[in-house]
């Protein structure tokens, strides 16, 4: 009986001296800020250290603030699945660096590659090979449909092209001289609205296109074509923009010549959506670019998981008009 009076007290000093231990480490994390919020479960700690599961390249034609947005919604969408991301963009368009990379993509042997690319025909090859070592690749903005490519997201860009001819068209009556600005020639989805919006203009309208330039993807350039267009056709009604770098480089001149007439871009960023509140830009025709980044994740993870994916991913065209 001794023995079982004298453990019973030893075991109610030591529960006494866990419930103070207790007390104090609940008091320290409240000081420190540290106690969880009442209804949230803190992540597990397997999903804080677990490595990624896939790894998903995404290679841009430059770069360019547009393609830092679809970045931002890419890896929000990418760290919701545990995917690692690879971004890559050559300083300004150049097919060879695309090539380049998509090559380092491929052996470092990623699980999918998003490409966006300068010029459609050029990179079959390398897209093709990526595909053959089983590694699926999809399109983006500009299309590569001679390739083996898997899908392609992004939106219909003649269309793009004839939406862009009608917003001109209604701001100047039908009637009117405009200049276009483009970027790379070779890239396919450029050409593709350059032809929906000259067609357009050609059948529907009684407007003039007094010149088109590419600037290749350089907004030094960009500004330096838009610069001789206007000197060279002072009395030109509005510019057109094909292209983000084209869109960028219209607001600085618009800017510094305090100009008044109208300029269509394509492209919604915050840099555009300022600019239209400003009056530099008359009116914005987007692709939905804002939507891109989580299109490609969910489009490469479909990929890799075997499902059933659509060959065109639409993410549609909508307008902004200045207020």
């Amino acid at each position: 009986m001794k023995w079982i009076f004298r453990n019973r007290r030893f075991l109610h000093a030591v529960m006494l001296i866990c419930m103070i231990l207790q007390s104090g480490c609940r008091e320290n994390l409240h000081k420190e800020g540290k106690e969880p919020s009442p209804g949230l479960s803190p992540p597990p700690p397997s999903a804080q250290s677990a490595a990624p599961v896939w790894t998903f390249g995404i290679i841009y034609p430059m770069v360019n603030p547009t393609y830092e947005t679809i970045t931002q919604k890419a890896e929000a969408t990418a760290s919701v699945h545990n995917i690692q991301l690879l971004v890559q963009a050559p300083d300004e368009a150049n097919l060879e660096q695309q090539i380049r990379i998509m090559e380092m993509m491929i052996k470092r042997k990623v699980d999918g590659i998003a490409i966006d690319p300068v010029d459609s025909a050029s990179l079959i090859p390398v897209i093709n090979k990526a595909v053959a070592q089983g590694i699926p690749v999809i399109c983006f903005e500009s299309d590569s449909p001679g390739s083996n490519r898997s899908a392609y997201v992004g939106a219909d860009n003649y269309r793009t092209g004839a939406v862009l001819g009608e917003e001109v068209g209604r701001l100047l009556d039908g009637r009117g001289m405009i200049l276009v600005g483009t970027g790379m020639p070779h890239m396919l989805g450029l050409n593709q609205r350059l032809d929906g919006l000259l067609d357009y203009l050609s059948q529907h309208t009684m407007i003039d296109v007094l010149e088109v330039r590419s600037n290749d993807g350089s907004e030094a350039s960009a500004l330096l074509q838009l610069e001789q267009m206007i000197e060279a056709h002072p009395h030109f009604s509005a510019f057109i923009s094909l292209d983000f770098v084209s869109a960028s480089s219209s607001i600085l001149v618009w800017k510094a010549k305090g100009l008044k007439r109208s300029n269509v871009a394509l492209g919604l960023t915050p840099f555009v959506e300022e600019a239209v509140n400003n009056g530099q830009i008359t009116a914005v025709i987007s692709q939905n670019e804002q939507t891109w980044g989580e299109a490609i994740i969910r489009t490469l993870l479909s990929l890799v998981l075997e499902e059933e994916i659509g060959e065109f991913i639409d993410t549609g065209i909508t307008r902004q008009l200045a207020p």
